[in-house]
C-alpha cells in the first residue's frame, strides 16, 4: 500500500489492520507447533508457551472468538480458545501464519509487544494474588491490551515511531499528531479493532474508558492525588458510590497494568507514570512508595524474563539517573560546520573537481566524496551504484552507520521512490510534514540505517543517466542551512568527478 493509498479514516484502517498478518519468530513459530502436535502436552503447557509469542496468542484467540463461533460469550483466556478451537484446528491455524527471522520483524512491532509482556508482569505481581480466582482474565487481557495496535506496528512501523517521537520526546498533542499520520484517533481505533476481534470484554470496557467516557477515570485521578491521606481519600469515595463500584472493578487492573508499563517506557519519573502509581495505589488501598517499590520489582522480573537483545526495557533505566528520558526531543537544528571543517569541505570538492581525474577507480572516487559530505556537516552518509538495469542498487561508501551496511543491496523496483530517483536525476528531503507519505515508499532496510524523519536522497548522474544515489542525514536532526548548500555544491561536484572518471584515459 503506497502513502497516497493509505487509510485516512477510522473505518478504513479498521478494514486495512483487520487484514495485516502479523509475522512470528521462526524459533517460536516452530516450537509451539511441535508442542501442539505433542499428545503429551497440557494446554496450560501449550498455552504458557503461547504467551511468549504474544501474536500467536492474539490469532488463537481471534479465531476461537469469531462470528463463526456458535458461543455466545468470548473466550477470556487462551485456554478456553484452546477448548473451543481444538489442538487440530489451533495447529492448522498457525501453520499458516508467516514465520520470519527474528531479525526481518519490524523493530516497532517486537518492541510493542515486550511493553505487552512487561504490563502482564505487572498484572500478575501487583493484582493477580490478590484477585487468584480470576488471574487468567487479568493475566490474558493484560497481555493482549495493546493488541490492536500489534497490526499497526507490522505494517506501518514509521508512523507508530513517528508518533513516538513527535508525542513522547517533543511533547506535542497526540490528538494533533493522530490527526496528522493517521486522519483519526487512535483509541478510538483501538477499541473498533477490540469490539471486531470480539477480545476479552475488559479490553472493550478499558478502550471505551479511555475512549469515550473520561469522567470517572479523572475523578479517581483526582483523589488519587491526595495519597498522603488515605482515610480522607476513602471518605471521598464513600460519598461517590458511583465511583467507588467503578474503581473496584477487577477490569481496571489490566487498564492500571498497561498505563504503568507504557509510562514506564518513557521514564520512571515523568508526571503520566506518577498518575499511574497513585492511581494504582487507591486500586490497593497502598501507600505510593510501597506502589512503587513493588513496580520497580515486577519491572526487574519482567525484564528476567522478556529482555531481548536490541530492545528496550524500562528495567535498565532504574540505573540510570532518575531524571533521564529514553526520547529526548531532537536539537532543533544540528549545528553548523565549524570554518576549518568547511575547508576541509572545499579541499575535497577541488579535488573531486581536478581534471584529468585524480581517481583510478571507483572506490576512491567515492571516498573522495563521502569525506567531503562528512565535512559539510553530514552524520550518516551511504554512496549506492545502481547497475546498468536500474535493477539493483549496492553500497558502495558509508560513513556513521553500522559496518554491515555496506553489504546493503536494494531493489529499486520494491521501491516507488528509488524507482523515480533512477528514472531521472532527482532530490527528495524528508521532513517531519512529508514523513508519513514518503517515508513507507522507502524500503525497510534502508529506513532502519536513517531513522528519524529528517533524509536527503539524491541521484547523481553522468551525461543524463543517474549512476549513484546518494543518502545522508544529520542523526535525524533537522538540517543546517549552510549543510544544506554544502549538501547541493558537492553533490554537484561529484556529478562533475563522475563525468571526468568517465572520460579518463585507460
Amino acid at each position: 500500500m503506497t502513502p497516497q493509498s493509505l487509510p485516512r479514516n477510522l473505518e478504513a484502517w479498521v478494514k486495512y489492520l483487520d487484514a495485516v498478518r502479523l509475522p512470528i519468530a521462526e524459533e517460536n513459530h516452530a516450537q509451539v507447533l511441535r508442542a501442539l502436535g505433542d499428545s503429551r502436552r497440557s494446554l496450560r503447557d501449550i498455552a504458557d508457551l503461547l504467551q511468549g509469542t504474544p501474536a500467536m496468542a492474539l490469532i488463537v484467540l481471534r479465531e476461537a472468538n469469531s462470528h463463526g463461533s456458535q458461543l455466545g460469550e468470548p473466550a477470556e483466556s487462551l485456554e478456553v480458545a484452546l477448548t473451543r478451537l481444538g489442538l487440530k484446528r489451533a495447529e492448522t491455524l498457525l501453520q499458516r501464519l508467516p514465520p520470519l527471522p527474528r531479525k526481518d520483524i519490524p523493530l516497532a512491532l517486537r518492541q510493542l509487544q515486550l511493553i505487552s509482556q512487561h504490563a502482564t508482569q505487572q498484572a500478575n505481581g501487583l493484582f493477580a494474588a490478590r484477585l487468584a480466582r480470576l488471574w487468567q482474565e487479568i493475566h490474558w487481557g493484560s497481555l493482549l491490551f495493546l493488541a490492536p495496535l500489534w497490526p499497526l506496528a507490522a505494517a506501518q512501523p514509521h508512523l507508530l515511531e513517528t508518533w513516538e517521537q513527535r508525542v513522547m520526546a517533543k511533547g506535542e498533542p497526540a490528538s494533533k499528531v493522530e490527526r496528522d499520520l493517521f486522519g483519526t484517533a487512535l483509541l478510538p481505533l483501538c477499541l473498533a479493532l477490540a469490539e471486531r476481534w470480539r477480545l476479552p470484554d475488559w479490553i472493550i470496557q478499558g478502550y471505551r474508558l479511555l475512549a469515550n467516557d473520561h469522567r470517572l477515570l479523572v475523578k479517581a485521578l483526582h483523589i488519587a492525588r491526595d495519597n498522603e491521606h488515605p482515610l480522607q481519600q476513602q471518605h471521598r469515595l464513600d460519598d461517590d458510590p458511583p465511583l467507588r463500584r467503578w474503581l473496584t472493578q477487577p477490569a481496571n487492573t489490566i487498564l492500571l497494568a498497561n498505563g504503568l508499563a507504557l509510562s514506564a517506557h518513557q521514564a520512571w519519573d515523568s508526571p503520566h507514570l506518577l498518575r499511574w502509581q497513585r492511581l494504582a495505589g487507591l486500586y490497593l488501598q497502598l501507600p505510593l512508595g510501597d506502589v512503587q517499590q513493588a513496580i520497580h520489582q515486577q519491572a526487574a522480573q519482567s525484564a528476567r524474563q522478556h529482555a531481548e537483545q536490541g530492545l528496550w526495557h524500562p528495567a535498565e533505566a532504574l540505573l540510570w539517573p532518575w531524571s533521564t528520558r529514553r526520547l529526548s526531543p531532537r536539537p532543533t537544528t544540528a549545528p553548523t560546520p565549524k570554518s576549518d571543517a568547511l575547508g576541509a569541505w572545499r579541499k575535497q570538492c577541488a579535488l573531486l573537481l581536478q581534471e584529468p581525474t585524480p581517481f583510478a577507480n571507483v572506490p576512491q572516487l567515492t571516498a573522495c566524496a563521502g569525506a567531503a559530505l562528512e565535512a559539510c556537516g553530514l552524520k550518516r552518509i551511504m554512496l549506492l551504484l545502481a547497475d546498468r538495469q536500474h535493477s539493483r542498487l549496492q553500497a558502495q561508501f558509508i560513513a556513521g552507520l553500522p559496518r554491515q551496511a555496506l553489504g546493503l543491496s536494494l531493489d529499486p523496483a520494491q521501491s516507488q521512490v528509488l524507482r523515480r530517483l533512477l528514472a531521472e536525476p532527482g532530490q527528495l528531503r524528508l521532513t517531519p510534514d512529508n514523513s508519513a507519505q514518503f517515508s513507507a515508499m522507502l524500503p525497510g532496510n534502508l529506513k532502519s540505517l536513517f531513522s528519524g524523519d529528517q533524509l536527503l536522497l539524491r541521484s547523481l548522474a553522468n551525461n543524463g543517466r543517474v549512476v549513484m544515489l546518494l543518502v545522508a542525514d544529520q542523526s535525524g536532526a533537522p538540517f543546517a542551512d549552510v549543510t544544506l548548500q554544502a549538501f547541493t555544491k558537492t553533490a554537484q561536484c561529484i556529478e562533475r568527478a563522475l563525468g571526468a572518471f568517465a572520460r579518463r584515459s585507460r
